[in-house]
């Protein structure tokens, strides 16, 4: 049997929430060297910046698949 709407919707929710988690790590790769007096390495800012991307992404795929009534529902969209 297909999943449903919703049950997709919780994947890519929990996807998002794995998305979020390598965003925050290259950001600590980031403070890290600075901490250590290191120039950081420019590709992890990048990269940082396209995984955010891909998040908003599975974040708006989420709220369109949950529905009208869950529009703006606990979801972020700072930047």
């Amino acid at each position: 049997m297909a999943p449903d709407a919703a049950e997709v919707a919780d994947r890519l929710s929990a996807i998002g929430e794995e998305l979020a988690d390598l965003a925050l790590e290259r950001l600590r790769q980031t403070a890290d060297s600075l901490r250590h007096g290191e120039e950081p390495d420019p590709d992890w800012s990048a990269e940082e910046k396209r995984i955010t991307r891909a998040r908003r992404s599975v974040e708006k795929a989420v709220q369109l698949l949950a529905g009208p009534s869950s529009a703006g529902a606990g979801l972020d969209d700072g930047p």
